[in-house]
C-alpha cells in the first residue's frame, strides 16, 4: 500500500513523500528545499531513492543539488536544460515505475511550457500535478497560453473522480475565496471554504483534494456552467468555454 505524506517547505509549498509501507526507500516530488526533506528522512530512518520533478521553477527544484549530493537518488523530470541533475527525461505518454506502481506522465503546459504531471491508477488513484491544478484553482500562466492551460485542466477532468489530487501549494483558502466570487451560487464552494478555514486555523493541510471535488468547487473546471459564465460576464460569447477560462484567470490575477 502506498502512502503519501506532506512535507511543508518554504512559505506554502508541499513536498510530497511517497512510500510503500514495507520499504524504507521513498520518493519525493518537487523538493523546493532540501532541509525539511533531510530532517524527515533522518527522523524516520528512510532512504531517498527517487525524485520526481514537474517543472523548472526554483521553488520545486531548489533542493535538488543537495539531495543528489547526499543520497544519489534517481531523478525523473521534464527535458529542460534549466533543471540540473535529472537522470531520466520524460514527456507526455511516457511511463515510470515509482515505489512499485506505474505512473503515466501527462504533459500539462500552461503554468510553464515544460510542466508535466504524474498519474497512477489503482486504489487509490494518485495525481501529482505541481502548479497546474490547485484545490479550487489553477496556476498562473507564466509561460503558456490560456488555451494550453485549459487543455491541461481538461485532461485532469477526465480522470476518475476518486483520484487524489496532490497539488504543490497550500493556496486553498485564497482560491475558495475567489471561487465564491466566480461561482456565487455554488453551495459546495461555501461549504468547502468553511471546512478550509477550520483546517487552516488548526494548521492542517487542505490537501489532497479529489477530481470529483474539484469538478464541484473549482471554477476553472466549471466554465460551462451558467453561474460561472454570468460572474465572468461571458454569457453569449459563442458558448466559448476558453473565453470564460481566460476571463477567470485574468480576474484571479487581479483579485
Amino acid at each position: 500500500m502506498m502512502s503519501v505524506t506532506p512535507i511543508p517547505a518554504l512559505s506554502d509549498n508541499y513536498i510530497w513523500l511517497l512510500r510503500q509501507d514495507t520499504s524504507q526507500s521513498v520518493c519525493v516530488v518537487d523538493p523546493g528545499e532540501a532541509a525539511p526533506v533531510i530532517e524527515f528522512l533522518e527522523r524516520e530512518s528512510l532512504t531517498l531513492s527517487c525524485i520526481l520533478i514537474t517543472h523548472h521553477h526554483h521553488d520545486h527544484t531548489g533542493g535538488l543539488a543537495e539531495l543528489i549530493k547526499r543520497y544519489a537518488p534517481h531523478v525523473i523530470g521534464p527535458a529542460n536544460p534549466e533543471i540540473e541533475g535529472i537522470d531520466e527525461h520524460v514527456g507526455d505518454g511516457d511511463e515510470v515505475r515509482i515505489m512499485g506502481r506505474l505512473f503515466d506522465v501527462i504533459a500539462t503546459p500552461g503554468h510553464t511550457l515544460d510542466h508535466i504531471s504524474y498519474f497512477t491508477a489503482g486504489i487509490p488513484a494518485l495525481l501529482f500535478c505541481g502548479d497546474t491544478l490547485f484545490c479550487a484553482g489553477c496556476g498562473r500562466l507564466f509561460e503558456g497560453t490560456p488555451e494550453q492551460m485549459y487543455t491541461s485542466l481538461k485532461k485532469f477532468a477526465e480522470l476518475p473522480e476518486d483520484t487524489l489530487v496532490f497539488a504543490a501549494h497550500e493556496y486553498t483558502q485564497a482560491n475558495l475565496t475567489f471561487a465564491r466570487a466566480a461561482d456565487p451560487e455554488n453551495e459546495d464552494v461555501k461549504h468547502a471554504l468553511q471546512e478550509c478555514e477550520k483546517a487552516r486555523a488548526l494548521d492542517r493541510p487542505t490537501l489532497p483534494s479529489t477530481i470529483g471535488r474539484e469538478l464541484k468547487i473549482n471554477p476553472y473546471l466549471r466554465v460551462g456552467t451558467d453561474s460561472v459564465r454570468q460572474a465572468a460576464g461571458t454569457q453569449g460569447v459563442n458558448n466559448d468555454d476558453l473565453a470564460t477560462f481566460t476571463t477567470l484567470r485574468e480576474w484571479k490575477n487581479r483579485f
